[in-house]
């Protein structure tokens, strides 16, 4: 590890710290229906979309209509995302002639987009056509986005309103969401992108010879339009099969910064507004704080485990003293490939500049951990925090039960129908992590499709069903991931991970804002100082240890300690 890696990496969150507040208040206006700078352009247009779908924006819904809502729009979303890919070879814009999408995995790339997983089973440069990545692909990037956003900001309502049973309305948000935030901000990145060296084309190829004197087909394509809301809207689904990795997609340092900068900026500033739109601000500082705390020390740990090298390369003659390079690209190098591994895990974002395979035991441990964590360091758009914010009702729960107290959170009693709920919630992730695992590391047909035989092939099939149900997309390297068992497991996966876990979250919202609101006494727990941010940094540790640490031991951890002895498989 060196000085400049960590300058380097200190400068993205500083960027990210700068951006927290302006871009949080400004959501705050944008979702409580105030003027923006942008209501003179775009209010005309959310007016007329609301008129000609025939939506009544005064109209709210309580938790269950909220709910039902979302669920039938990311139904339609799936059956039209699913139509387009099969109808692929019949469809506009396809200049290289594809095929239609196989059906299982059509099935699994439409359940990935639509609930923001981006797990890509596929090669997008030799697989998917022009109107596929832009009207199917590109479309749901931002819709998926809008919706976690959506969630996010009827359950904050639950917890700034007293004694309600609205949350607001579904169709509002998620428009709000998609027309003043995400299009507004992807427009801004795909130009700085373009600027960049990004391609933006219909054209689907160019022919180059190289100095050996080979003809190379080069793929091409409306590239950094895709990739912008790939980033803004934590999807990760790259336009390439490498993903960042590729050139086109990452070409230089400063698109690897902007890369990571528009992954977090979002996120990271929707807790601001939480604090914003509760009235306390203070304790969406508590919340940020507990996130970056956890993604620092993942980002130190997988640094110091690739800065050290792979002793088993070491003894065939590599120079150790750039610490293990395989998998990471020269123009990044080990600081700014663990901070993107890190990031990119700690959100709910699927893209990746070096392949998590080809990382250490230990530094390929950390990425699988933050995505089991929850997917809340800070998490996708929305998702992240309304994960969070169950991690902080748990959190509370157990303070109240240290002082034999009524447990609360700002302002609003946690009793047992919300802990049930919330136990509901946090058990899905390790059902589907866990169960899919095991069934896959016993089912021979399953274990062919491993690249790598002992603990790093367990590694492989555990990090697919953490990336699937954790609604993150990125890949561990490795696994033929391509197959009917696989397509159809990850998809039923990332279903549970998605909509299994926020039903009972919706239901808590319903549950909080229906309660009082009571305000603060002198023995209320705070929760916006430093004890609440280490029982909440305590609280998702010792879950995710508990519901983890058996299966990373057999994989990862054996691996890593396996490496040492210089023992390979």
């Amino acid at each position: 590890m060196t000085i400049i890696g960590w300058l380097q990496i200190s400068l993205l969150f500083l960027a990210v710290l700068v951006v927290i507040k302006p871009l949080g208040l400004y959501m705050a206006k944008v979702f409580s229906g105030e003027r923006t700078f942008l209501s003179p352009i775009l209010g005309r247009v959310e007016s007329d979309l609301y008129r000609l779908s025939g939506i009544k924006p005064d109209k709210e819904q309580g938790w269950l209509a909220y709910t039902m809502s979302m669920l039938a729009f990311s139904l339609a979303g799936f059956v039209t995302l699913y139509a387009i890919l099969r109808l692929q070879a019949f469809l506009p814009l396809n200049p290289q002639g594809f095929a239609a999408v196989p059906p299982d995995l059509a099935f699994n790339t439409a359940i990935s987009f639509v609930t923001n997983t981006n797990w890509q089973n596929y090669a997008g440069e030799s697989m998917m056509s022009h109107f596929s990545q832009m009207a199917g692909l590109t479309v749901h990037n931002f819709l998926s986005a809008a919706t976690g956003m959506a969630l996010a900001i009827a359950f904050t309502r639950a917890l700034a309103r007293s004694k309600v049973s609205t949350l607001g309305n579904f169709w509002v948000d998620m428009t709000r969401a998609t027309l003043f935030v995400l299009l507004p901000l992807s427009l801004v990145v795909a130009l700085a992108f373009v600027a960049m060296g990004l391609p933006q084309t219909l054209q689907a190829s160019v022919s180059a010879t190289t100095l050996e004197g080979v003809n190379q087909v080069i793929s091409l394509g409306p590239v950094a339009s895709q990739e912008a809301i790939k980033q803004v809207g934590t999807n990760g689904g790259g336009f390439f099969n490498v993903n960042a990795a590729h050139p086109f997609e990452n070409p230089t340092a400063l698109s690897n910064y902007l890369n990571m900068f528009a992954m977090l900026a979002i996120s990271t500033a929707l807790v601001y507004t939480f604090g914003q739109m509760v009235g306390n601000r203070r304790q969406g500082w508590a919340i940020i704080a507990a996130m970056t705390l956890l993604l620092v020390a993942g980002v130190a740990v997988t640094y110091w485990a690739e800065a050290q090298g792979n002793p088993i390369l070491t003894t065939l003659g590599v120079d150790p003293s750039l610490g293990n390079m395989e998998g990471k690209e020269v123009r990044f190098g080990q600081a700014m490939t663990a901070l993107y591994a890190a990031v990119t895990t700690g959100l709910s974002n699927g893209g990746v500049n070096g392949m998590h395979g080809s990382f250490t035991g230990l530094g390929g441990l950390v990425p699988m951990f933050l995505i089991q964590l929850g997917e809340v360091l800070p998490g996708g758009v929305g998702s992240g925090l309304y994960g969070m914010l169950v991690f902080a009702l748990l959190a509370v729960f157990v303070a109240g039960l240290m002082v034999g107290r009524t447990p609360e959170f700002l302002g609003k009693k946690i009793e047992g129908r919300e802990m049930k709920f919330a136990m509901l919630a946090v058990l899905i992730l390790p059902l589907a992590i866990l169960g899919f695992t095991a069934i896959s590391a016993l089912l021979p047909s399953a274990v062919a499709s491993i690249g790598t035989a002992g603990p790093h092939g367990l590694s492989e099939i555990l990090y697919a069903y953490t990336s699937a149900a954790g609604n993150n997309g990125s890949a561990f390297g490795g696994l033929s991931g391509n197959t009917l068992w696989y397509n159809t497991t990850l998809g039923i996966a990332m279903l549970l991970g998605r909509f299994a876990y926020v039903i009972p979250v919706m239901a808590i919202a319903g549950s909080l804002a229906a309660k009082v609101k009571v305000p603060a006494s002198s023995g209320t727990f705070p929760t916006d100082g430093g004890l609440f941010i280490g029982l909440l940094i305590g609280i998702i540790l010792i879950l995710g240890g508990l519901q983890f640490f058996p299966a990373l031991a057999l994989g990862p951890i054996v691996e890593h300690l396996a490496m040492l002895a210089g023992q390979t498989f």
